[in-house]
């Protein structure tokens, strides 16, 4: 028998009373499950840990405490935390400043109902989600960060593990920007058999989340094999 998951558990963070209310009343009606909300930082912090959420809509702009905060809090204590800034800002420094953070999309609040609720499954799931333009703009800066000099590690720098030829196939595919779904489809296998591979690698290569994966393949030019 397959396994049965329940619905996807979603908190809303934003400090515009209407606003949450709106957004955690469209995702309920959706069929998620919205476990807290909450209209400052700090509380978010508090109530994030105790409802324990799949996916957490965070705003950047929140009182007591930033939401950049709020992300690196959360997801350094709990790394399978999936975070989805839903943001007014599409200044690049923010943008930049959340991924690095650890959030795992980025939708600026213009984006449609459709748009976030598709935007929450695919967070749910892993996939990096952004607003169009603003996915570039990340696998641009690390780009960047990959051409600059690495600090000297001396002789006594560990060996990269070995990837098996279909694990670095799909870290290739996920360099590009595509989705699990996509690589499924690409390579003719299951979305589970893409997220197998994708969490073995992780653990392989001691990464977190499929953005830093993204920065370890673009350092080794797998986005351009």
């Amino acid at each position: 028998m397959s396994e049965q998951r329940g619905p996807i558990r979603v908190m809303v963070v934003d400090d515009h009373p209407m606003w949450r209310d709106a957004v955690a009343r469209d995702l309920a009606e959706s069929g998620f499950e919205v476990v807290a909300t909450a209209g400052d930082g700090e509380q978010a912090v508090r109530r994030a840990r105790a409802a324990a959420p799949d996916v957490l809509v965070l705003d950047l702009n929140l009182p007591v405490l930033p939401g950049v905060q709020v992300c690196k809090e959360l997801v350094g204590a709990n790394p399978a935390l999936r975070v989805l800034v839903l943001s007014a800002s599409g200044e690049h420094a923010d943008v930049l400043e959340a991924v690095k953070s650890g959030a795992t999309g980025y939708l600026l609040k213009s984006a449609s109902t459709e748009e976030l609720l598709d935007a929450v499954r695919r967070t749910a799931v892993g996939d990096p989600v952004f607003t169009p333009g603003l996915a570039g703009l990340v696998l641009g800066e690390y780009r960047r960060l990959a051409s600059d000099p690495a600090p000297a590690a001396g002789s006594d720098e560990p060996k990269a593990p070995q990837l098996t030829d279909r694990e670095t196939e799909v870290l290739r595919l996920v360099a590009k920007g595509l989705s699990y779904k996509q690589i499924a489809e690409r390579l003719v296998i299951s979305h589970r058999t893409v997220q197998n591979h994708v969490q073995n690698t992780l653990g392989k290569l001691q990464l977190h989340n499929r953005v830093e994966l993204v920065r370890y393949a673009i350092e080794r030019g797998l986005d351009d094999a």
